[in-house]
């Protein structure tokens, strides 16, 4: 049985929770705050960083969103993820690095440090000209994501890959977080309310961080 070590607003995690769903393989939560910096969890992830997807009967485990999904792609053939010519997987790949890296560096990660880090872990107020910025980034994305609707049905090509799964994952904790504004961004949001209709999506709308609320549109796949 696979376990995933994860929390709630971890867009890592959600990538592969995606993917597993995709999928139809079955794993257990386990809550990992990284932050608390366990020494069992460093001894499985020596950055510290979530997710990790052990398992428990076989003993061994991964670490890495990306090193985890091309794992699961390679030993699980149902719904491919990567998938096309050898260019169209380039594409899902190149994909894949721009939401991980640059929008999470962007906007989900200014956003995961303002209004989730320092009300839960630092009991700080948020610094208000850091979401600003990541707002205004996160509009610059969209346009992109808009772009690429304009051109493809999904985002790297004419099959939903595993490039849909990181932009959904990032997408979902910055709207979770209120840093989106989607006002404008028809092709975006018109593509966002699809996934968010697929079965994999459905558990991360109804999962919730504590303390923090999500804004009213955030589970309306209509919204």
């Amino acid at each position: 049985m696979w376990q995933l070590y994860q929390f709630p607003l971890c867009p890592f995690s959600r990538k592969v929770r995606l993917l597993l769903g995709e999928k139809g393989i079955g794993y257990e939560l386990l809550r990992e705050n990284p932050w608390d910096g366990r020494e069992e969890f460093l001894a499985m992830s020596p950055a510290g960083r979530t997710p990790v997807l052990r398992h428990s009967e076989k003993g061994f485990f991964l670490a890495d969103s990306r090193a985890i999904c091309e794992y699961i792609e390679e030993t699980h053939d149902k719904n491919p993820m990567i998938n096309g010519t050898a260019q169209n997987r380039a594409e899902i790949r190149r994909l894949v690095a721009l939401f991980d890296e640059n929008f999470y560096e962007d906007v989900t990660a200014p956003l995961l440090n303002e209004r989730m880090k320092k009300r839960i872990v630092l009991r700080q107020p948020p610094d208000s000209r850091a979401l600003r910025e990541a707002m205004r980034l996160a509009h610059e994305h969209l346009e992109y994501i808009d772009f690429l609707i304009d051109h493809r049905p999904w985002l790297a090509g004419a099959q939903m890959s595993l490039a849909d799964l990181a932009a959904a994952a990032q997408l979902s904790v910055a709207d979770y977080l209120g840093g989106l504004d989607w006002s404008g961004h028809e092709q975006a949001r018109g593509w966002y309310s699809v996934f968010k209709s697929r079965p994999s999506f459905r558990p991360l709308l109804a999962e919730r961080m504590e303390v923090i609320q999500p804004p009213s549109h955030y589970a309306d796949v209509n919204a």
